[in-house]
């Protein structure tokens, strides 16, 4: 199981041996340099990679790197990126673009090497933008599920308020008292 905590990755094995499942120690995997953040990390289905977010280079982008490590990180997103997600057949990261695009990228995995394509857009529908992961990849690598606004837009939900100043006043020349 991989977590960012005090930005930084660590990694704890997980004991499911007992009638419960536990974390054992958590080792230290990944921290960003100075100033900068990490995120949203991910294992791949083989176990072997680990790809997170940092924005180092003062962008949100995507990388990807060895697994337990060490090793060298192999940048995958171009102009930003964040919350990746490895589809199950072992051939394509998704993540999210700045915009909340969904972007996927091929990439082959040989030895201690990783090699991405160009980034392409999956899809032009914009997704909400939450604080957590907003989307999952379905096992079959077809669809997502997504969160949407009930409407199927992804545009922010603005609720509208409204003051009333004077209530009584208003309400006693609305609706006369008759005694």
């Amino acid at each position: 199981m991989a977590f960012g905590e005090q930005g930084a990755i660590w990694t704890a094995p997980v004991d499911s041996g007992s009638d419960r499942v536990r974390l054992g120690q958590p080792e230290f995997f990944l921290r960003p340099s100075s100033g900068s953040y990490i995120g949203y990390a991910s294992l791949s289905p083989d176990g072997r990679w680990m790809a997170y977010n940092t924005d180092e280079t003062g962008t949100s982008e995507v990388y990807v790197s060895p697994f337990p490590g060490p090793g060298r990180k192999w940048p995958i997103s171009v102009g930003g990126g964040r919350n990746v997600i490895w589809s199950g057949n072992g051939r394509e990261l998704f993540f999210l673009t700045p915009d909340d695009r969904i972007m996927v990228v091929s990439y082959t995995a040989n030895g201690n090497g990783f090699a991405a394509s160009k980034p392409q857009l999956w899809s032009e529908k914009r997704l909400l933008r939450l604080p957590s992961k907003s989307y999952d990849l379905a096992p079959d690598g077809k669809r997502f599920a997504a969160i949407l606004n009930a409407d199927g837009t992804a545009e922010p939900f603005a609720p509208q308020l409204v003051v009333l100043l004077n209530f009584f006043d208003d309400l006693r020349r609305r609706v006369p008292v008759s005694h």
